[in-house]
């Protein structure tokens, strides 16, 4: 088990902050979308189409809000789209039909993805030697979090009523705004020289492009524990619903014992390639465990999709550490924010597509759509390796504009 609280100064409010994030975070992740579907009666088809749509609006505004972290100060822009977040995530609570939901969700979206490009500098700045582990560090603080979340969302689903999934709602929206007012305890990050050359550097650079596709590809496999086993579990098996916080906690309990870990051995980008391969045959095996579930006896159903849990967790440790390792390795220093933002257009990517892709295969289409995912993140892994190789060969092959910040802060 890693050491998860880090030793006094900003490593400590990064994941104190984090952590109260979180919390609130993991009410909705466990039981976002059965929000929408049970409690507003949203048909699944229409929450998958506006989350879409909400992950599309969301695509460009990481790159923007990075590119502002990294000219004007990442803490306050940071702390920024954690409001704007949390006054977004309230609005839930009015929504009535579709077009509100849309709306809604498109500024809690698109302010999530501007939130993480913001973060970036400030977990370069602040992260030592190796942000990298640092990042992994803060991903095991985040399934304590999310953890403590699914246990409350466990006892919205069972209850089931209007009023208690509205807790849940209100309920992360706090988190995101005390997330913010943590903050205030962490030093400013003074912004770097601006660079030569072309202002929207990430935007060009096609190696790195091309991996935040594999990425954004890749990442739809976040959504399968939050958007598919749930309405799965729900509609085709006979599973009993409390568990779908049990398979959350499986989740998050291994992610926080493991991350750190995992991380350690993936440290540079060849490995980070290498990760990317394995998660993609990990998660077509849990894929293919979980579409047995269906007509399965209870006791069965529950083993099947535990188990599937288990081995998908395991591809999700090294798909996460391997993005960390290539998305801050191949990133210039004085640029950090603007390539995490684009990097992040792979979660968007995610976020625009999987629900709505998941929802058509795994739910509507069934068991043989459960294959289909999986064989994507299959193919997708086996392409990471040689995107990696592009990138690190365009790497070398690139003048240095300026010196590095963090070079200049230590002399």
């Amino acid at each position: 088990m890693p050491r998860l609280i880090p030793d006094a100064g900003p490593q400590r409010v990064i994941a104190a902050s984090n952590f109260v994030y979180t919390v609130g975070s993991g009410l909705y992740l466990t039981a976002g979308v059965l929000y929408f579907t049970q409690a507003v009666h949203l048909p699944a088809g229409q929450v998958g189409l506006g989350l879409g749509i909400a992950g599309l609006v969301s695509l460009l505004v990481g790159i923007a809000v990075g590119h502002l972290a990294d000219t004007r100060g990442a803490r306050g822009v940071y702390a920024t789209t954690l409001v704007v977040q949390a006054l977004a995530t309230a609005g839930f609570v009015l929504v009535d039909g579709f077009w509100p939901f849309v709306l809604a969700v498109c500024a809690a979206t698109g302010a999530k993805a501007a939130g993480l490009a913001a973060r970036s500098p400030i977990i370069r700045r602040y992260g030592g030697d190796r942000p990298q582990e640092f990042r992994a560090h803060l991903r095991s603080v985040t399934n304590i979090g999310i953890s403590l979340g699914a246990l409350l969302a466990g006892w919205a689903v069972q209850v089931g009523t209007h009023a208690a999934y509205q807790l849940l709602v209100i309920g992360n929206a706090i988190g995101f705004a005390a997330s913010a007012a943590v903050l205030v305890l962490l030093p400013p990050v003074t912004p770097g020289p601006t660079a030569g050359g072309p202002r929207w550097i990430a935007l060009r650079d096609r190696p790195y492009l091309l991996i935040t596709a594999l990425d954004g590809i890749m990442a739809i496999q976040f959504k399968v524990l939050t958007v598919a086993v749930p309405l799965w579990l729900v509609a085709a098996t006979t599973a009993p619903p409390w568990l779908i916080s049990g398979t959350m906690l499986i989740n998050t309990v291994i992610v926080i014992a493991f991350q750190v870990r995992a991380s350690r051995s993936i440290d540079s980008p060849r490995t980070g390639g290498a990760a990317y391969r394995r998660s993609g045959v990990a998660f077509l095996v849990s894929c293919s465990l979980i579409s047995l579930s269906v007509g399965a006896p209870a006791w069965a159903a529950a083993t099947l999709l535990m188990t599937a849990v288990v081995i998908h967790t395991v591809g999700e440790l090294w798909h996460s550490a391997g993005g960390f390792e290539v998305s801050f390795a191949l990133a210039p220093e004085h640029a950090t924010g603007q390539y995490l933002g684009v990097f992040g257009l792979g979660a968007g990517l995610a976020e625009a597509l999987g629900p709505g892709l998941l929802i058509a295969l795994c739910i509507t289409w069934g068991r043989p759509g459960w294959y289909v995912v999986g064989a994507l993140f299959a193919l997708t892994g086996l392409a990471a390796p040689l995107a990696v190789r592009w990138a690190q060969r365009h790497q070398g092959a690139q003048p240095t504009h300026i010196e590095s910040p963090l070079k200049e802060l230590a002399a």
